[in-house]
């Protein structure tokens, strides 16, 4: 059976080739699955997309008259993908919840760190021969209070990491788990009573309609003046003009990003030759107490491993006629009165 996968990066081949163990004749695909692209799952029964491939509703009609019955999302997010038109189309989809959520926490905390003690200055100082330390001033992260927006298998975490470093840890989230309190001393608060209390905020919400620009420049404003925000979820939770405009006020002091609003044709790809031309992109760069990096929060070994094996697992368990944990449905429309 032919299965296409879309946006092929080079370090994913050897996880997935050895994940479908021959049982499946793969078609390697480096371009994003885009309305012209989709041709190229022609015969194909799967495609296997990434986070930034478009599964809308325009996308998943010309796939399903190409004859693809499944769609499998290589990572936890699958806000790219219109599952009211995949139910519609009769196309099963399925994401990978949950690869590794400690490559994503220990990320988020690298971040966290390298920001604290300057590491990107502190760096490019010593290899000039510059050994002054005036500039590269940090802050103990024990004792500080930390606020994790979003305490799923992530956000609990790296509650977890953060516990162990002595931290007192907040917590916002629409569905509060309890064993974190129990385990962590996490305390759930409402999310702006978070923003007010926190040094450092961790972003590990899901993209929503209703978690859209979450942080605003309003929610922005409600937190604490030269608070570290970091962001390892999805880009538009956070308005990232806002949050611009907040550190060059002085109101957010560090802001580290493995994702970025606008980062769909512009991360995973080498643009070196030709620099995109995005304005907020290069403004946010300049600063120094911003740390950027191209959605890498899910790159290692462990966390590929898990993603390929359990994408041709579900695969595995829908051609032999079962209903698989990682299959997607769309949620129930809202009823008026």
């Amino acid at each position: 059976m032919k299965v296409t996968i879309f946006s092929l990066a080079p370090f994913e081949l050897p996880f997935l080739t050895q994940a479908a163990r021959g049982r499946y004749e793969l078609q390697l695909v480096e371009s994003a699955l885009t309305l012209d692209t989709a041709d190229r799952a022609r015969d194909s029964a799967a495609v296997v997309i990434f986070v930034n491939d478009d599964a809308s509703a325009p996308v998943l009609e010309r796939l399903a008259q190409l004859g693809v019955r499944f769609v499998l999302v290589r990572a936890a997010g699958h806000d790219q993908v219109d599952l009211a038109a995949a139910h519609r189309l009769g196309l099963r989809v399925a994401n990978v919840p949950d690869y590794s959520p400690f490559a994503i926490a220990e990320h988020a905390l690298a971040l966290m760190l390298a920001l604290n003690r300057h590491l990107r200055q502190a760096d490019a100082q010593v290899r000039r021969a510059d050994f002054r330390l005036d500039n590269l001033v940090g802050f103990d992260l024990h004792g500080k209070t930390v606020g994790i927006i979003g305490c799923g298998t992530i956000g609990g975490t790296l509650a977890g990491l953060l516990h162990g470093f002595g931290c007192r840890l907040l917590g916002a989230d629409v569905q509060p788990n309890q064993e974190l309190s129990r385990r962590y001393g996490l305390e759930y608060v409402p999310l702006d009573e978070l923003c007010a209390q926190a040094d450092v905020i961790s972003v590990h919400a899901p993209l929503t309609p209703a978690t859209r620009h979450l942080l605003d420049a309003a929610r922005l404003a409600k937190m604490k003046r030269g608070v570290m925000l970091i962001n390892t979820a999805r880009g538009a939770v956070l308005d990232t003009q806002a949050a611009l405009a907040a550190l060059e006020a002085g109101q957010l002091g560090y802001l580290g990003l493995d994702v970025y609003e606008f980062e769909k044709g512009l991360f995973f790809n080498d643009h070196s030759a030709h620099p995109p031309q995005d304005p907020l992109l290069t403004q946010l760069l300049a600063q120094p107490n911003v740390l950027v990096t191209g959605h890498q929060g899910f790159l290692t070994r462990e966390a590929l491993t898990n993603i390929a094996t359990t994408t041709f697992a579900t695969l595995d368990a829908w051609l032999s006629g079962q209903c698989p944990p990682t299959e997607l449905t769309p949620a129930p429309a809202a009823t008026g009165h």
